[in-house]
């Protein structure tokens, strides 16, 4: 059986677990500034922890359970990591410069069962969760990646967009962000941290609770249940009418504004009609702004389409004329695999047609 990652220990899980076998809590303290400060990825090099520790840390778990497998790199400086589980499975993590810092958006999951018409995560099906230790090492990955480029740069921003449906990893996820917003470790602020969600009202209204402060972004993609039902196959089990009331227990219990995440798909759900519809539901009064997406085509789904600049205009200006906070998202790496879940996708097929070839060239 493969040991577990160390990364998915919060510090105060690494603490008990050190305490309960006879070990101080400081030792827990030198043993968090090595793997995020100084960011080692070998117990061994801890040099100020004793044999004993290291000992035990060793038997018990790895630093390390990600291997590179590609690496794509944009002309506007996103790098997409397709990283290779200690089970073989791949997962993707995209590093994206920005003029306020650098942002990594992470996977939570292999594979994806919600079942989103339009999406290349889709495509394949969830396999299973993500580990904590897994989510956190994508983190430590892209920073290792940057300090080996010696620019002493690092990662300031956090969504978590990628592969999955983050809150169908409650547990996990919470780990994750736990770990990440440590004042001791990375510290990355809370204020920087974007979790997507595809609209799970309970795991909404749990995730207010927790009292973390990370940012919450909701995927509509829709003004109504018939449309939604058509593109976002989780509108059958949690319609419209129980997502927005769980909107609002988050924005009651935590006062920080919602974003509404809104592909546009041409011809689908960019029509006036539509932006005026959504802008109903959402009302002016709810602390929300809505983040229109410009689509990245699939090959694999070729019925949908990017909404052109004018209908992405006018969607836009008819939001704002009906007093609804809205934003066009810029797009990064357009130049690469740019849709989540696309290069996953590729891979796989492209290493199962080579199977294929081998076994008929074998069969030959």
């Amino acid at each position: 059986m493969n040991k577990p990652s160390i990364y998915g220990l919060t510090f105060d899980q690494l603490a008990a677990w050190l305490l309960e076998r006879g070990h101080r809590k400081f030792r827990a303290s030198q043993v968090w500034d090595w793997l995020y400060r100084k960011r080692v990825t070998d117990f061994a090099d801890m040099i100020d922890v004793n044999a004993a520790c290291i000992q035990l840390l060793t038997e018990h778990y790895v630093i390390q359970t990600l291997t590179e497998h590609v690496k794509q790199e944009s002309a506007d400086g996103t790098v997409k990591f397709l990283f290779k589980l200690t089970d073989g499975n791949l997962i993707e993590t995209v590093l994206m410069k920005h003029k306020y810092g650098l942002s990594v958006c992470v996977t939570t999951q292999v594979g994806c069962n919600i079942g989103c018409s339009f999406c290349a995560s889709g495509l394949l099906t969830k396999s299973r969760d993500l580990s904590g230790g897994e989510i956190v090492e994508q983190i430590m990955k892209v920073q290792h990646h940057l300090d080996q480029a010696q620019q002493d740069e690092k990662v300031s921003h956090v969504v978590v967009m990628g592969i999955g449906e983050p809150f169908d990893n409650f547990n996990n996820l919470v780990d994750f962000l736990r770990v990440i917003i440590d004042h001791k470790g990375l510290a990355i602020g809370s204020r920087h941290i974007t979790v997507s969600t595809s609209g799970i009202p309970d795991k909404i209204k749990a995730f207010a609770d927790t009292k973390l402060q990370i940012n919450l972004a909701v995927s509509i993609h829709a003004p109504n249940n018939e449309l939604r039902e058509r593109i976002m196959k989780i509108n059958r089990a949690y319609p419209i009418e129980k997502l927005m009331p769980a909107i609002d227990y988050y924005l009651e219990h935590t006062n920080r504004r919602i974003t509404i995440s809104y592909i546009l798909l041409r011809g689908v759900n960019d029509s006036r009609d539509h932006a005026l519809e959504l802008a109903e539901l959402i009302g002016r009064e709810r602390l929300a702004n809505v983040n229109l997406i410009p689509y990245n085509p699939v090959d694999e789904l070729d019925q949908y389409q990017r909404s052109d600049q004018e209908a992405v205009s006018a969607f836009y200006d008819t939001l704002k004329k009906q007093g609804i906070s809205c934003s066009v998202r810029l797009e990064h790496g357009t130049d690469i695999d740019a849709a989540c879940g696309q290069l996953r996708s590729k891979q796989i097929k492209e290493s199962a047609r080579t199977g294929q070839e081998q076994d008929a060239a074998r069969l030959g």
